[in-house]
């Protein structure tokens, strides 16, 4: 499983000696087990360094120079900087193979339900969540390559109709239309007709180009033609792909994330809290994701500010000709490995239970 590399780069990186790559790991490890900052004596009765704790006492101080780790004020051990994991990220973590426990688990909180898209979802960013410790996270598929299967049309009431579009893949999309006057079954049936002749087996982006070029001409009864009009003039708003929006967005669980030893302060569960209600952020984020090649991961600082304390794993879903996106947020202290694992493995999952 091949593992997205951030394209930032560090003059240092690249020239860490043997020894610092390992009590770098060993520090990075240590803190993503017990939350603590790790010290020397510490890190040298964990690990087999053959060597004092002097010694590594040396080589963190170098290390922190560098900008790989830092120290609370109330504390002599050092902990991550986002630039330590990165290089973790980058250069150490091979992820784990799950245990068939662990992908049973996972199989059975997705299944449940109705099978539909948005439940498949919802259950996927809620096993993440469970199953790491994080906030599962997961976006709707953009519809720019989304094709056309077919319109229905349904009268809600004299001046409602309820527009469902059925994309090619399966996925299901409604839309309310408020209509300027009462119009007859004869008159809906007649427009639902055309727009299925019309539209049928097209794009997305291929219908709202051609729209209004496409229909303009379609009817000649003034009652249709005013009702059709409303159609070309909201075409933007039925078939727009546009930029992920914050109802695209699905979140997880808070329950487990909210336990780490991170939001133990009430700032830390204040930004937890702003978070989550900021689906648009989100929403922007997961939209600038790759949802090829495999996970991705992005760490603190390579984010805006208001996810810098924060990492965000991802991989990409199909949905047929669609993609989406699954993951996880959580603090940059991470079981990384472990994660990025699960993550790989619900997308691949879910893409699976997708499929026609």
């Amino acid at each position: 499983m091949a593992v997205q590399r951030h394209s930032t780069r560090s003059k240092r990186r690249d020239s860490l000696s043997r020894r610092e790559r390992h009590v770098l790991e060993a520090v990075v490890r240590t803190y993503v087990d017990t939350a603590e900052p790790a010290g020397s004596r510490t890190l040298a009765r964990r690990f087999d360094f053959g060597v004092s704790p002097a010694t590594i006492r040396n080589t963190m101080a170098d290390l922190e120079e560098d900008g790989y780790l830092t120290h609370p004020h109330t504390s002599a051990g050092r902990v991550p900087t986002d630039l330590a994991y990165r290089f973790f990220v980058d250069r150490v973590v091979r992820p784990e193979s799950l245990a068939r426990s662990e992908k049973i688990r996972i199989e059975r909180e997705i299944l449940s339900g109705d099978g539909t898209l948005e439940r498949i979802l919802r259950n996927a960013t809620r096993a993440l969540g469970l199953l790491v410790n994080e906030l599962g996270v997961g976006s709707v598929p953009q519809l720019d390559r989304a094709r056309l299967e077919k319109i229905d049309l349904i009268s809600v009431s004299s001046q409602k109709v309820l527009m469902v579009v059925t994309i090619k893949s399966g996925m299901v999309r409604t839309v309310y239309v408020d209509l300027p006057g009462e119009a007859p079954p004869d008159v809906l049936e007649s427009i639902e007709r055309i727009l299925n002749e019309r539209l049928g087996g097209l794009s997305f982006t291929e219908i709202r180009r051609s729209f209004g070029a496409r229909l303009r001409d379609a009817v000649e009864d003034p009652a249709a033609r005013d009702v059709l009009n409303i159609f070309i003039e909201s075409s933007e708003d039925f078939f727009g792909a546009g930029t992920p929006g914050p109802e695209q967005v699905v979140l997880g669980q808070t329950s487990a994330i909210v336990g780490q030893p991170e939001f133990s302060t009430n700032e830390r569960l204040r930004e937890l809290i702003a978070l989550t209600e900021q689906k648009d952020l989100l929403a922007k984020v997961l939209g600038t994701r790759a949802v090829r090649g495999g996970p991705c991961v992005t760490i603190g600082s390579e984010h805006g500010p208001e996810l810098s304390g924060f990492t965000l794993v991802t991989s990409g879903y199909r949905f047929g000709s669609l993609r989406g996106i699954l993951g996880v947020i959580g603090p940059t202290r991470m079981p990384y490995e472990k994660v990025i694992a699960i993550v790989d493995y619900t997308s691949s999952l879910v893409t699976s239970m997708l499929e026609p």
